[in-house]
């Protein structure tokens, strides 16, 4: 363990796993954390109480979002090498071939059994099935980098636009709707199904965090710190939770709005990733080498 802080009922505890750290992380059917490394091309898993292991893979291949899929192992977006990776708990390693060009990078298991992921530069949502079937579906903006991807509570997958600034929404049926936010230029990241059946989504460039409703109403909570640059979000327990990389922070916002930040222990620790761990709770990605765990309560 290489930090600690506390306060308001909330401890944050930090784990060394590598240096060029981690940027995705996700729990695993294993009990353990399974997390990307870009720098290094490499699949972490990190055991509480049981250390820290990798998995190689090409070297360009820039693994990016990572997701636990509906056959019991591991999908990662291969952000450099146009590829979708997949990894077992016993670390085999293989994948598929996405649109050359394609720059995939957000990656979550769908309602249909299969994992749909954003292509950040060829302008579809993809669809991969477990047995490795990819379809793409063209999305009506160009240059509009979509980025995180969720399933929502109405049975769609909800997505980032970075660029176009919007929400874009997909049928498992491939019909694509977009929905333009009220601030200019918001840059939204990283979005996650949240309290009220919503789907709740980050602003970096605008220091805020929106929620919009299955039937399209956008609504914006600006953060106390709008340089904080939220990045990544998911929810438990009734709240959301997102990482604040401008601000070195991990933050939380209820379903009506209010928002409370937690100070991580290492300085400049530039946290990217965030999920709900096999223990309940919240593990971070933080860049600088670490896993950092959220406890509340």
């Amino acid at each position: 363990m290489t930090g600690q802080s506390g306060g308001d009922d909330v401890v944050i505890e930090e784990y060394a796993v590598e240096d060029g750290g981690p940027y995705g992380v996700t729990a695993g059917p294993d009990g353990a954390l399974w997390f990307t490394l870009v720098r290094s091309g490499r699949i972490g898993r990190f055991a509480p109480g049981g250390g820290v292991t990798g998995f190689a893979l090409d070297p360009d291949a820039g693994p990016t979002v990572i997701t636990a899929g509906p056959d019991g192992a591991l999908w990662f977006t291969e952000h450099r090498a146009d590829r979708i990776g997949r990894i077992t708990t016993a670390g085999e390693v293989s994948g598929v071939a996405a649109a050359s060009g394609s720059g995939p990078y957000g990656i979550t298991a769908g309602p249909d059994g299969a994992l749909w992921f954003t292509e950040s530069t060829g302008d579809r949502i993809g669809r991969v099935s477990v047995s490795g079937e990819v379809t793409g579906f063209p999305l009506p903006v160009t240059g509009g980098f979509p980025a995180a991807i969720a399933a929502g509570s109405d049975g769609a997958l909800w997505f980032t636009l970075n660029q176009a600034n919007a929400i874009g929404r997909i049928t498992v049926s491939g019909e694509v709707s977009v929905h333009p936010l009220p601030t200019p230029d918001a840059g939204p990241v990283g979005i996650t199904a949240g309290p009220g059946g919503a789907l709740w989504f980050v602003e970096i460039a605008a220091g805020q965090v929106g929620r919009i409703t299955p039937d399209g109403v956008v609504t914006e909570f600006p953060l106390p710190d709008r340089a904080a640059r939220p990045h990544a979000i998911t929810a438990v327990d009734g709240a959301c939770w997102f990482t604040e990389w401008g601000g070195n922070r991990v933050g939380s916002i209820t379903g009506a709005g209010v928002v409370t930040a937690h100070e991580l222990p290492t300085p400049g620790a530039e946290p990217h990733g965030i999920a709900v761990g096999p223990d309940g709770a919240l593990w971070v990605a933080l860049e600088s080498g670490a896993l950092a765990r959220v406890g509340v309560g």
